[in-house]
């Protein structure tokens, strides 16, 4: 089994050939499993799955490159010094499921697993029962015929544990409700005596500064006193900036040896956190402190290792509370117990799901829509776009010969209002209304197509002149961080002239705008298309979901949830009806242990 050039990196060969000589030979069966899962951990997977991979189970990989036995191949890795059992310190570890990890993400997983089994299990003492009753009163005014009331539900559980996490679609309330469960645990510490030290987070810093944006807006509507809103945080910080890294290490200044001076810790789109950044993270929590995770379990995953929200959830299987937490849940919240059976694990007492979106109307449109791709119901979802009703519809003649076409009849005059603008602060509003959105990065339909092409179109109608490299009206997006000129992954700005020559201006926290001299960005891209994972965080008043057009493991059932979920009023999605049904009928999966270290799968 000669490994392929066009399938493995160099560093995956590297890692083989490195893995081999420690062994002290060329043991193939151990170089094709090395090559793997350091090229399952850079596509996605947290570890390797041998019975899933022996006998060709891996689409991507030629299937005369897996070795057919899977009993051998676990057996014969086994014995080599290089692989060790969990709790080893061996370059490779393989698990009791015959899952083979590196071993630093065997220890971000187990790190991870550890600690939420932990504050999942834990009992709060802290927590007054009566003064949290009152206050979820006070903070959740009842609907008369509403039924429970999740969010209520949600600032129950977050203040009776440590851990929680807070999922639900765009527009269930999930900002809201964690303002308010702040308000009730900076009640709760005063009325012992302390002050609450809380922060807020987010994976980037256009997710920090959204998160910000909605927490300030709602502190002062708060039923609560002057004394328990000046406890709330209003500044957000991207978890790399709040960890504190070291520059050129993955290593971060707090730890477990440093932990952060948190009581009570708040990260927003958690969906979009790798598993190594959300271990070290859980390392470098005080022993009591609370971690509460905002996020959509149905969102895209990271870029990076890992589907940690998803595995934290248990997406896909229904949900239950154990009998003595929903108890006492229904005591406090007034209503009636949530789902609840005797058997489950302690992680299940601390997910909430918010089902109600104050956003879209389930029953039509881009809320019906969104549950129909949720729920994988590719004949749902094509009936509703073929419908033409609230909004939502579908092109399926939109190719590389008719783009330039489609283009030009459906997206001119948003990309041209953009550029035909002046101020910044009338600009900002604009690059909100219409957002073209790729599933993939090349050719003709991907980000690169689709700019180049959008270029030309506004080039030809006179609207830009693109013959320098900085012109009037270009969109960018930075796509690296940088703290010093306060700019991070996924700020989008606009190239503006004006009376000191061309600026690169970007909306600022204060809800105004500022410029940086266009040679000081740090490495950013054209962005009058992005792509899905981009728009993560983002909302748009028209989006266009644009496919390729043939089939290909990057379009899955998350990716069509996530470009849906980024409109708010209409909906166009570019697609031959094959490639977007077999996309809604493919839901990620990424290979890792963190479910069944949690669920017990």
């Amino acid at each position: 089994m000669i490994p392929r050039e066009d399938i493995f990196s160099a560093y995956d060969n590297a890692f083989a050939g490195l893995m081999c000589r420690l062994a002290g030979g060329d043991g193939t069966l151990l170089a094709i499993a090395a090559r793997l899962a350091s090229n399952r951990t850079a596509a996605g997977d947290v570890c390797l799955d041998i019975a899933a991979a022996a006998g060709g189970g891996l689409s991507e990989y030629p299937p005369e490159l897996l070795p057919e036995n899977p009993g051998r191949w676990i057996e014969a890795l086994r014995r080599s010094p290089v692989v060790g059992a969990p709790g080893e310190f061996r370059p490779l570890i393989l698990d009791a499921k015959g899952r083979l990890y590196l071993h630093r993400y065997w220890k971000y997983e187990n790190t991870l697993a550890g600690a939420i089994t932990r504050m999942s299990s834990r009992a709060r003492d802290d927590c007054d029962a009566a003064l949290l009753g009152e206050g979820l009163e006070r903070m959740f005014t009842r609907t008369a015929g509403s039924g429970p009331d999740l969010q209520r539900l949600a600032a129950a559980v977050a203040v009776m544990k440590s851990f929680v996490v807070i999922s639900g679609g765009p527009g269930t309330g999930k900002t809201s409700t964690v303002v308010r469960i702040l308000a009730l645990l900076a009640e709760q510490a005063l009325a012992s005596g302390r002050r609450m030290r809380a922060a807020l987070a987010a994976p980037t810093g256009k997710a920090a500064v959204r998160l910000q944006e909605a927490v300030r807006g709602s502190v002062d509507a708060l039923p609560c006193g002057p004394a328990v809103k000046q406890c709330i945080p209003t500044e957000a910080l991207t978890l790399h900036r709040l960890l504190k890294s070291l520059p050129g290490t993955p290593y971060f200044r707090h730890n477990a040896g440093n932990p952060l001076p948190y009581d009570v810790l708040v990260v927003d789109e958690s969906s979009m956190a790798d598993l190594p950044l959300m271990a070290k993270l859980a390392d470098a929590l005080l022993p009591d402190a609370r971690l509460i995770l905002l996020g959509d379990r149905d969102q895209l995953s990271s870029v990076e290792a890992g589907a940690v929200l998803g595995d934290i959830c248990n997406t896909g299987a229904e949900q239950y509370y154990s009998k003595r937490f929903a108890a006492a849940l229904a005591g406090l919240t007034k209503d009636p117990p949530p789902a609840s059976r005797e058997d489950v694990p302690p992680v299940a007492d601390s997910i909430v799901v918010l089902k109600k979106s104050y956003r879209f109307d389930e029953t039509g449109g881009i809320g019906a829509l969104a549950r129909a791709v949720r729920e994988g119901s590719a004949g749902e979802v094509l009936r509703i776009l073929r419908s033409g009703v609230d909004e939502v519809r579908i092109r399926e003649d939109v190719g590389a010969e008719t783009l330039g076409r489609v283009l030009r009849e459906t997206a001119l005059q948003g990309l041209a209002a953009i550029a035909a603008e002046c101020e910044p602060l009338e600009v900002f509003p604009r690059m909100g209304e219409q957002a073209l959105l790729c599933a993939v990065r090349r050719g003709a339909l991907g980000v690169e197509g689709l700019n180049d092409s959008a270029e030309l179109m506004l080039r030809d109608e006179g609207i830009i002149d693109p013959r320098q490299r900085w012109y009037a009206g270009r969109p960018v997006m930075v796509t690296r961080n940088d703290y010093s000129l306060g700019v991070f992954n996924g700020d989008i700005g606009v190239i503006l002239d004006g009376a000191d020559g061309l600026r690169a201006w970007f909306p600022s926290r204060d809800g105004g705008a500022r410029s940086l001299m266009p040679r000081l960005l740090p490495e950013h891209e054209t962005v009058y298309t992005m792509t899905v994972h981009k728009s993560q965080g983002s909302e748009f008043d028209r989006v266009v979901l644009i496919m390729p057009e043939k089939t290909s493991p990057v379009l899955t059932r998350e990716l069509v949830y996530t470009g849906v979920t980024r409109a708010r009023r209409s909906l166009e999605i570019w697609s031959p009806a094959d490639v977007l049904a077999s996309a809604v009928e493919t839901p990620v999966r990424r290979t890792s242990g963190l479910r069944d270290a949690l669920w017990g799968n």
